[in-house]
C-alpha cells in the first residue's frame, strides 16, 4: 500500500471515529434525558463518570503495563476536593455542621482555599496528579515494576484509607461528606436541574478524556509507552529513560481519576473513605479487563456493561446476584482473555460474520480462497506435512 493510500485510509478512519463520537454524544446528551426516568438517568450519569477513571487505568495498564491497584486514592481525592467546596457554601461565619459535633470552632487551614471555585477546579486535577506523580517517582526511580508495583499501590491505598478514616474531626471520618444537600451556584446539588447538568458534564469530560488518551497513545509518545510495556530494558538501551515517562503517564492517569471522582461524588450524593477500599480499586481493573485493555473503547464498554449488569442482577436477584457477577467475570477471563473488544478485533468479527452467513474476509482473492480444487490441494499438503 502506497503512502498516499495509507494517509487516505487513516483520514477515513479518523472521520468515522469523529462521526461515531458525535453520534454517541447526541444519543447520550440529547436523546437519553427524554427517554430515561430521572432515577435511571442518574445511574447512567454515575456509570459514565466511572468510565473516565477506567480510561485512566487503561492508559497506564493497557498501554504502559503498569497495573495499579490503588486508583481509589486519586478518585477519592477528586471527590473530596469538590465536596469540601460545596460544604463551604454557607453564610459568612458559619461552619459545616459536623465541625460542631467535634468541638471545632475555627475552620482548619487546609479547608480555606476551597472557598474559591477556581481553586477547587484546579485542585480536582492537580492534587491527585501530584500525589500520583510523587508516588510514581518514588517507585519508578528504584525500577520497581510488575507485581511489586501493584502491591505498593495497594499498600498506599490502605495508608490513605486509614488516614482519611481516622480524621473524624477534620473531614468527618467514616461518615464522609454529603453533597446532595449542599448548594452550588444557588441551586441544590441534589436537584434534578443540577443532576442533569452533572450528567451532561460527565458526557463532556468522558469525550475530552477519550480524545486526550487517544492523542497520547496514537503518536510517538504512545509507541514509546507500548515499548515500555513490552520491553522496558530495550527502551533503556535505546537511549530513553522510562522513569520520566512512567511518572508522567501515572500523574495524568491520577488527574483523570480525580475528575472522575468529583463527578461521581456529586451524582451519588456523598464521598467517603470507602471509595479507598481495596475492592473498589480492583473493580476498576476488572472493568478494563472485561472491555479489553489497550483499546480505550474497551474500558468504556467494560465499565458500562459491568455496572449495568450489577444493577440489573441486584434488582432481579438481590440474594444471589454476587454469584452471577463472579461467574460473569470468570467467563470473561477464561473465554475472552483479551476482553470483549480484543476478541472482536481478532476472532470475534469473523465469528459474527459467519452467524449471518457472510463470507469470510480474506487477504487474497476470494475466488482463490474458495476454489474447491485449491482447498483439496491444501488439505493434501497439510496431510503430508503431518
Amino acid at each position: 500500500m502506497s503512502k498516499v493510500a495509507k494517509l487516505k485510509q487513516q483520514k477515513q478512519k479518523r472521520l468515522i471515529e469523529i462521526g461515531a463520537i458525535a453520534a454517541i454524544a447526541i444519543i447520550l446528551g440529547v436523546v437519553m434525558p427524554f427517554i430515561l426516568p430521572a432515577f435511571r438517568l442518574k445511574l447512567l450519569g454515575r456509570f459514565l463518570s466511572l468510565t473516565i477513571v477506567a480510561l485512566g487505568i487503561d492508559l497506564i495498564w493497557g498501554y504502559t503495563g503498569l497495573l495499579s491497584l490503588g486508583h481509589g486514592i486519586f478518585f477519592t481525592l477528586g471527590g473530596y476536593a469538590l465536596a469540601m467546596h460545596l460544604k463551604l457554601q454557607l453564610p459568612e461565619g458559619e461552619l459545616p455542621e459536623f465541625f460542631m459535633l467535634y468541638g471545632v470552632e475555627q475552620l482548619p487551614w487546609f479547608w480555606k482555599p476551597f472557598y474559591s471555585f477556581p481553586f477547587t477546579l484546579a485542585a480536582i486535577v492537580v492534587i491527585p496528579a501530584i500525589v500520583a506523580g510523587l508516588l510514581g517517582y518514588l517507585v519508578f526511580r528504584n525500577r520497581i515494576k510488575g507485581v511489586y508495583f501493584s502491591i505498593l499501590t495497594q499498600a498506599a491505598l490502605l495508608v490513605f484509607f486509614n488516614l482519611f478514616n481516622g480524621q473524624q474531626k477534620y473531614i468527618n471520618g467514616t461518615n464522609g461528606l454529603k453533597t446532595d444537600t449542599e448548594m452550588i451556584f444557588g441551586v441544590s446539588a441534589g436537584s434534578e436541574t443540577a443532576q442533569l447538568a452533572f450528567y451532561e458534564f460527565s458526557i463532556l469530560f468522558l469525550i475530552l478524556t477519550y480524545l486526550l488518551c487517544r492523542w497520547l497513545t496514537s503518536g510517538r509518545f504512545g509507541r514509546l509507552l507500548v515499548a515500555i510495556r513490552d520491553d522496558e530494558t530495550r527502551v533503556r538501551f535505546s537511549g530513553y529513560d522510562p522513569t520520566g515517562f512512567k511518572v508522567l503517564v501515572f500523574a495524568i492517569s491520577g488527574a483523570i481519576a480525580g475528575i472522575s471522582g468529583s463527578l461521581y461524588a456529586v451524582q451519588s450524593g456523598i464521598i467517603t473513605p470507602s471509595f479507598m477500599e481495596v475492592a473498589f480499586s480492583i473493580e476498576m481493573v476488572i472493568w478494563v479487563a472485561v472491555g479489553g485493555r489497550g483499546t480505550l473503547i474497551g474500558a468504556i464498554l467494560g465499565t458500562l456493561l459491568v455496572r449495568f449488569a450489577q444493577t440489573l442482577l441486584s434488582e432481579q436477584f438481590p440474594e444471589v446476584w454476587l454469584f452471577f457477577q463472579g461467574a460473569l467475570f470468570l467467563i470473561v477471563v477464561t473465554v475472552l482473555p483479551n476482553g470483549i473488544v480484543g476478541w472482536l478485533r481478532t476472532d470475534g468479527w469473523e465469528y459474527l460474520r459467519s452467524l449471518f452467513g457472510l463470507r469470510r474476509e480474506v487477504s487474497t482473492y476470494p475466488q482463490l480462497e474458495e476454489d474447491p480444487e485449491l482447498q483439496l490441494e491444501r488439505e493434501e499438503l497439510e496431510g503430508r506435512v503431518k
